[in-house]
């Protein structure tokens, strides 16, 4: 991991993920832009799909003339959610798709032919039994298999809408197929109110017969019932002595009344002659003709006699008469006052008569009424069972007329109706070519940028050490600054391959070509000349020799933080004597390393470190003995190309060591060679270059003309 050392905790670093991704944009771009051509050409050459959808509407519908239908339609069941998703079921049913297929004659288009429509790869699955061959089904079965694919029936959310959406490669299909749906629906909705209705009719005829039968009879036996038991109807609706016990009370209330009446009057009369009070005041007496004409005549005698007395004596024969006619007239009042009274008592003596007779025949028709009200008891059940089946016998001929109404075929139209027609569509709805071609070239973009950031969390550059200590930071900066700036030559500490130079062929053309060195500037063996030749080359293994000692080392370690700040994924190998580069990279000296791995003493996993100032790694020279570790040098081939599979470059810095050491490395001869001699000394640079070209290494290279130690101390002054 970058810059992380054993179990030390990491973050995520974000910039160098963008930075890799970056580093990586012709490619990224290339990918996005194959994956975008891709699409299109695949869009193209799709054949269009059209789609096209009718919409039905289920509500109640009757005819205008049926008015008690019209009543009821609200508490119809059609409103009811689950009755909307049968509607659905039932547009979807096999028959219905079936009348559809054969009144378009679908059956003859190869579109609805699965065996028709054979290609190269269906042959393959089904040579591989992987799909099931089309032409094991019947054709009639495939011919609706591929109908129901195209098919898409659905309720529109929140409604009572029923969308029927239909999917062809012919426009004008598209728009046939929703519409024969919906009509085939009708008509087979409405064909099913005609059977209901006239299975009601067939049904209820036979039964209105046997109604008509059963009231015939049960009002038969109550007729008979009232006439054996003499339970004669009344206007009242009460049985006949009932009526008359009623009539007798009423009868004997009036006369009772009558009789008090009268006796009360007789007794006012009584009392007033008794008492010889003036009658005047009765109205009986009052009321009586001849009493009224008495009074009158008694009247004017009493004025003749007034008059008389003013002009003639008391004892004149005139007043005389006139005295004796007035004393006959009071005889005559009060006779008739007598006979009044008589009257009187006569009434209220036939009112008690009456009351008398009243109350003996009341008291018969009691009886009577009572024996009746038993009697009644059994009419009233048989009267029920009329009733009970006359009603019913109307509720059956109301429904027979209702449904004999409805057996035409347009007086029962289907409980639904459809408010939008399909048209013929312009544009497919599929494949739309910008969509399709956005998506996949963001998709690709996506992918490929994701996959650039895995590779670099897994190669752990994009990690970070959480924190590193200002101890060690001065520890690096001492050491860095421990580097002598002025080219000098090191003592050459043996590499932990043994390396020995003895070939000395070629010198010649070599020292031709070191005669002339060119600026610093301009040298095209400097560091950063070698890192652009690697990169360009993409040589996945590179092996530096240092033939002058650490200078040369350092070199090669800061070739491998050039090749990081690059973008390159880079780990170098120490296996060196001195342990120079696992000196200036590491953070720890003691971390586990090459030596521990070959020894059996540390996992893969845990060698593998991070540089101190880069993104580069290290696999540092380790603890464990030299020596013991180079007996199991025949694994270094190994672990190099498990490296070489997981970084851009493997960097082996193997310090002064020689060809046979090399050779140790790996077999192949196709390997990148460095001498790295920041201080040209011809004659070692000379005898190493003649040994390895002859030892069939054809890619040597020469790297000098940098001052590592001064480029480390630039990086850790930024």
């Amino acid at each position: 991991m970058s810059g992380v050392m054993g179990h030390q905790d990491v973050d995520i670093d974000l910039g160098q993920l963008v930075r890799a991704v970056w580093a990586r944009r012709l490619k990224v771009v290339a990918i996005t832009v194959l994956g975008a051509g891709v699409a299109f050409t695949g869009a193209k050459m799709m054949a269009p799909k059209y789609r096209s959808e009718t919409r039905i509407l289920i509500e109640p519908r009757a005819p205008a003339f049926a008015t008690a239908q019209a009543n009821d339609a609200g508490a119809s069941p059609l409103l009811d959610e689950l009755n909307i998703a049968s509607q659905v079921q039932l547009l979807q049913s096999a028959d219905l798709i079936k009348q559809v297929i054969n009144s378009q004659k679908l059956y003859a288009l190869p579109e609805f032919d699965a065996a028709a429509n054979g290609s190269a790869l269906n042959d393959i699955l089904i040579a591989l039994h992987l799909k099931k061959s089309p032409l094991e089904s019947p054709p009639e079965e495939r011919v609706i298999d591929a109908f129901t694919e195209r098919l898409q029936v659905y309720q529109v959310p929140g409604s009572r809408v029923i969308g029927i959406t239909f999917t062809s490669k012919d426009p004008k299909l598209a728009a046939t197929i929703p519409n024969a749906m919906a009509a085939a629906y009708l008509v087979k909705q409405s064909g099913a109110k005609l059977d209901s209705n006239s299975e009601a009719t067939r049904w209820l005829e036979p039964e209105i017969e046997t109604l008509r039968r059963k009231v015939s009879e049960a009002e038969q036996k109550v007729a008979e019932y009232r006439a054996e038991h003499g339970l004669l109807p009344t206007n009242t609706g009460t049985n006949f002595p009932t009526q008359q016990l009623n009539d007798i009370s009423a009868e004997l209330t009036r006369v009772r009344g009558e009789r008090a009446n009268a006796e009360a009057r007789a007794r006012s009369v009584r009392d007033s002659l008794s008492s010889g009070e003036p009658s005047d005041t009765l109205q009986d007496i009052m009321s009586s003709q001849s009493i009224q004409r008495l009074k009158g005549t008694e009247s004017a005698l009493q004025s003749q006699i007034s008059d008389l007395q003013t002009s003639l004596l008391n004892n004149h024969p005139r007043l005389k008469s006139l005295r004796a006619q007035l004393a006959d007239i009071k005889t005559q009042i009060r006779q008739e006052t007598q006979r009044i009274l008589s009257s009187i008592e006569n009434e209220a003596k036939v009112a008690a008569l009456r009351q008398a007779e009243l109350e003996q025949q009341s008291d018969k028709v009691k009886a009577s009424s009572a024996q009746a009200g038993e009697d009644e008891v059994g009419l009233n059940a048989l009267e029920r069972e009329a009733v009970a089946q006359r009603q019913l016998l109307e509720t059956y001929l109301s429904r027979y007329r209702e449904a004999a109404s409805r057996a035409d075929k347009n007086s029962s139209p289907a409980d639904a109706r459809v408010v939008s027609n399909a048209i013929q569509p312009v544009d497919p709805y599929f494949p739309k070519v910008v969509p399709i071609v956005t998506v996949v070239a963001l998709a690709t973009f996506i992918l490929t940028s994701i996959a650039i950031m895995l590779a670099e969390l897994f190669s752990g550059r994009a990690l970070r050490p959480v924190g590193v200590s200002t101890a060690a930071e001065e520890e690096l900066v001492e050491k860095d600054e421990s580097v002598p700036s002025e080219p000098r030559r090191s003592a050459a500490t043996p590499s932990m391959l043994a390396l020995t130079v003895e070939d000395e062929e070629h010198a010649d053309e070599v020292a031709d070509v070191l005669s002339e060195e060119p600026p610093v500037d301009d040298n095209e063996f400097s560091v950063a000349s070698v890192a652009e030749y690697l990169i360009g080359s993409r040589a996945p293994l590179a092996i530096a020799i240092s033939p002058t000692g650490d200078r040369g080392s350092a070199a090669t370690v800061s070739l491998a933080r050039k090749l990081a700040d690059a973008g390159s994924r880079v780990v170098l190998v120490d296996m060196t004597g001195s342990g120079c580069p696992t000196d200036l990279m590491a953070q720890d000296r003691d971390a586990l390393g090459i030596t521990d791995l070959l020894c059996g003493e540390a996992a893969f996993g845990d060698t593998i470190h991070g540089d101190r100032l880069s993104d580069a790694h290290l696999i540092p020279q380790g603890v464990s003995d030299t020596r013991r570790a180079m007996r199991g040098a025949s694994r270094l081939s190994l672990l190099l190309d498990a490296l070489a599979s997981a970084y851009d470059i493997v960097l082996v810095e193997c310090g002064a060591a020689d060809v046979a050491g090399v050779s140790r490395l790996t077999q192949s001869k196709d390997v990148e060679i460095i001498l790295s001699m920041p201080d040209i000394v011809e004659d070692e640079f000379v005898a190493a270059m003649t040994a390895f070209e002859a030892a069939g290494y054809s890619r040597v290279v020469l790297m000098s003309g940098d001052d590592p130690a001064d480029d480390m101390i630039s990086r850790q002054a930024a």
